[in-house]
């Protein structure tokens, strides 16, 4: 497990818009040899066949297509751009989340990749078939499963703000902090891509958190430079001085802002071999209380990031990745995984019925963990029944 390495990519100045904050994410070197681009399917939910047994549904808008070369030089660009999207747009099926299209060509669909890799985990349910489990535990595991998400366009001021902000020169990605809580990481090879990909945000899904925070948030300060009058004798000074600020605002941001992101440590999983790229996921720690993002990536032989998307799960989001996370550590044992949470094993059933894994449980076993609660005994510390988010959005 290691953090993200956004080696090449730089923090530019941010940008405010009301409880939005943009951060430009540039490159001094563009990548030359990875170029995305956009394919646009319209609004529409699309299945995703992933094997004869599995489904993935969500709202796809778009795929990105990735076009490599082998020998280092300048890869193809801009070869879907044209495609135009029909008035009437029916579901439209997909096979595979990334297919391959072509000797040098990957078509996948940007940000679905990281969340079936957050619903697929440990989606067999439990490995050994302990008394507590249900037979639907058994036979289907935790299928289906299902979490809620919102387009981007429904997270107020974010549309504007990617509409009026400016663009740098260099720039290759974005970070979006909304309310100053990050909500999304977005980078791509090259700047042309970028420009082609900026408005594709607010398309993009955003959490639960992030939603809620864009209804309630007032607007958040700009941070300016400040240079002091004395010292400044010319150019020179003054162009010293203004590359201190942009320095210390790099730091900041970078080691304060988006520490969560950068410096938690990851889980990533290869996906797909494009050249000397790979496409890959990853999931986080778990970390209850704390900042957890999933994303996708294309990275280089080196590790280097290419292309970045990630999602900011929320509280609830985080604690069942967390709570299946320490089953499946604990051979799914109730018992064994109660203790290390210092918890008893009806508070550990409550918990998983809190997180909408109720059914998991067989239903003597759950009234059985109520009953103790109800009567004061060593479930009355589990959480309420009332934390449970809604799945169907």
């Amino acid at each position: 497990m290691s953090g993200l390495d956004l080696t090449g990519l730089a923090t530019g100045p941010a940008q405010v818009w009301g409880g939005v904050r943009l951060v430009p994410l540039l490159r001094a070197a563009p990548i030359t040899d990875l170029r995305l681009h956009r394919r646009v399917y319209g609004d529409a939910y699309a299945p995703v066949a992933l094997d004869r047994r599995t489904t993935y549904l969500s709202y796809v808008p778009h795929g990105f297509v990735a076009d490599w070369t082998d020998d280092g030089s300048a890869a193809a660009y801009g070869t879907s751009l044209g495609e135009r999207v029909p008035e009437r747009v029916p579901v439209r099926p997909h096979h595979r989340l990334a297919r391959r299209e072509g000797s040098n060509r990957l078509r996948f669909l940007p940000l679905h990749l990281a969340l079936e890799g957050y619903l697929a985990l440990h989606f067999g349910g439990p490995t050994v078939l302990w008394a507590e489990w249900s037979q639907r535990a058994v036979r289907a595991g935790l299928s289906p499963r299902a979490e809620e998400a919102y387009r981007g366009a429904e997270v107020r001021g974010l549309a504007d703000a990617l509409r009026v902000f400016e663009i740098h020169h260099g720039q290759c990605g974005v970070l979006v902090y909304v309310a100053d809580a990050l909500a999304a990481a977005f980078a791509v090879p090259h700047p042309e891509d970028y420009r082609a990909l900026h408005a594709t945000l607010v398309h993009d899904l955003f959490g639960e958190l992030i939603h809620h925070y864009a209804l309630l948030s007032a607007p958040v300060p700009e941070f300016r430079a400040s240079i002091p009058g004395p010292g400044i004798r010319s150019l020179a000074d003054l162009r010293a001085a203004a590359g201190g600020q942009e320095r210390a605002w790099a730091e900041f941001h970078d080691g304060t802002m988006a520490a969560g992101l950068l410096a938690a440590p990851v889980r990533s999983r290869p996906v797909y071999r494009a050249g000397r790229f790979t496409l890959g996921r990853f999931l986080p720690e778990f970390r209850p209380g704390a900042e957890n993002h999933i994303g996708e990536t294309i990275t280089d032989g080196d590790g280097r990031i290419a292309y970045l998307k990630t999602f900011r799960l929320s509280e609830a989001q985080v604690r069942r990745g967390f709570l299946l996370d320490t089953l499946a550590a604990h051979d799914w044992h109730l018992g064994s995984a109660a203790a290390a949470l210092n918890a008893t094993e009806a508070q550990l059933g409550l918990r998983l019925e809190a997180a909408g894994f109720g059914a998991l449980l067989r239903q003597d076993v759950l009234d059985g963990y109520r009953k103790r609660a109800r009567a004061g005994g060593d479930g009355a510390a589990a959480q309420p029944a009332a934390s449970r988010r809604p799945s169907s959005k």
